[in-house]
């Protein structure tokens, strides 16, 4: 493991060592009470570096999640799990965390293969706030207090419960770093649990399942995995099992409309963190240099395949060109290749068929458009060049549908107003970000943009105690801190009422 960490630091491309490679030969499996289940048939995972397999895996279906959600029913109504104290189950939290660390570098190195991200953002970035999610939620989950409230001979107080059985449906483009979201407050209030990672990026799911969750002395069946595709496979069986207590979801919003069909014949509690078309706004007083670095990031961090990304920039007209300028420059800049070189700044696309998809946008620069940067594409594997354009109308496809892809489109504009009105013109609303030195314009604009998160001056800043999630098309509820908690547990109300006689 040490090894393996210096030579991901080391600036070289990385060799993937015998342990991983045995390991990516061995077929990935279910884990369904503790044990390895393997379907009938499977499907492969590649690497979107060049397109070559990297595992098979085991293709659930009706019977692998009927199996599951039994296994976890039986365990939640064993009190397995969900009767250790909060304390002890912190404890396991806490352990996780710790482990995940010490298997730091595998965990980023099978991340940055089976997405392509660069693996200095696997390295620093995901696999670290893994640990943090579930170090948080054990710290957080202990401080929370409930409601007691004395009345004379009576006395009132509250206590939270586990749900049963949940189901988490995770995407592809932050894999570990979304279960962990996920997983952690599930398990702090007690439940048991179904997770189908996508079926693009399965791997880090399986390794977590395999060789840290039987570490840390959490009971068989607490944490199913499944592994599998959606529409009318285990993703479709899961979300309409009846068994199946709560819903979290993460992915695209036509997606989450599914599920919520699926999920109404219950009525099963949903949380659904759905997509985006985020808006960087800067006013000429912002800090224009700061301004162009941060939207950058925020354009083409995970090859902009991030639901907070920014792929629409309005710019003040009177520094429309030099600040659209600055942007281009760095993002002509952008260390382009290889993800498994450190030094390497984006990597490609997920998979073929998102390719063509972002492809299919790029098809689309024509006049009057103007391509200040990028607008290619590389091959072999799944590369698309950080682009930056200008020129479109806001009623264009690149201006308005979610491309989650490294495409930037920048606007001018002249008054608050106008601006307002053009970043809400959306059917999305999960976050912006407003660059202004002017505290009363911030303030103004933030109040008036109509999504979830808005960051001034800034991007990606969290604190995971405040509330996260979209409007509009973007979401349904909000996770973070109690809001997790609140999703992911009921509250129970208990009365005493004493019979007021002296001690004798």
């Amino acid at each position: 493991m040490e090894n393996l960490r210096k030579d991901i630091q080391s600036g070289l491309d990385v060799v993937i060592p015998p342990f991983v490679r045995d390991w990516l030969a061995a077929p990935k499996h279910h884990v369904i009470d503790g044990k390895f289940v393997a379907s009938a048939t499977s499907f492969e995972t590649i690497y979107p570096g060049d397109g070559s397999v990297l595992a098979t895996v085991s293709r659930g279906g009706k019977e692998e999640i009927d199996a599951a959600v039994a296994a976890a029913k039986q365990s939640f109504e064993r009190g397995d799990w969900r009767c250790r104290s909060l304390d002890e189950r912190c404890t396991a939290l806490e352990r996780l965390g710790a482990l995940i660390l010490e298997h730091l570098p595998v965990l980023a190195l099978l991340e940055s293969l089976d997405t392509g991200k660069p693996l200095r953002e696997s390295f620093e970035g995901d696999i670290p706030r893994v640990a943090r999610n579930f170090k948080f939620f054990a710290e957080f989950a202990r401080q929370e207090g409930s409601a007691c409230y004395p009345q004379g001979n009576t006395l009132h107080y509250s206590q939270r419960e586990p749900l049963g059985v949940v189901a988490l449906v995770t995407p592809w483009n932050l894999p570990l770093y979304l279960e962990s979201w996920k997983l952690a407050p599930a398990l702090a209030m007690g439940n048991s649990i179904v997770l189908k990672p996508s079926e693009w990026t399965p791997l880090t799911a399986a390794y977590f399942a395999e060789f840290l969750l039987p570490k840390v002395g959490i009971p068989s069946g607490v944490v199913n995995v499944v592994h599998g595709f959606g529409d009318g496979e285990a993703g479709e069986f899961l979300v309409s099992h009846p068994h199946v207590s709560a819903i979290s979801f993460t992915g695209e919003t036509q997606t989450g409309r599914a599920i919520m069909r699926s999920a109404a014949v219950g009525p099963t509690r949903l949380s659904f963190e759905l997509g985006g078309k985020g808006a960087s706004v800067v006013f000429a007083d912002a800090d224009l240099d700061k301004a162009a670095e941060v939207c950058t990031r925020a354009a083409f961090r995970n090859q902009g395949q991030i639901c907070l990304a920014s792929p629409r920039v309005f710019v003040e007209a009177t520094c429309f060109e030099a600040f659209t300028e600055k942007l281009a420059a760095r993002a002509r800049n952008i260390k382009l290749g290889n993800p498994l070189n450190y030094q390497t700044e984006m990597g490609p696309l997920i998979g073929s068929t998102h390719f063509e998809k972002v492809k299919s946008y790029l098809s689309l620069l024509k006049a009057p458009a103007r391509v200040w940067a990028g607008g290619e594409t590389r091959s072999p594997g799944f590369y698309v060049e950080p682009t930056v354009v200008s020129g479109l109308p806001l009623d264009h496809a690149i201006s308005c549908e979610e491309i989650f892809g490294p495409v930037v489109s920048v606007y001018p504009f002249k008054t608050e107003n106008e601006v307002i009105e053009a970043v809400n013109a959306t059917p999305y609303g999960l976050s912006a970000s407003v660059w202004t030195r002017n505290g009363d314009r911030a303030h103004r604009v933030s109040n008036a943009l109509r999504c979830g998160l808005v960051w001034v001056n800034a991007w990606f800043l969290r604190d995971l105690r405040v509330p996260f999630g979209g409007q509009k098309r973007s979401g349904l509820g909000r996770e973070g801190g109690a809001f997790s908690l609140d999703f992911y547990s009921e509250w129970k109300s208990v009365s005493i009422q004493f019979s007021g006689e002296e001690a004798k």
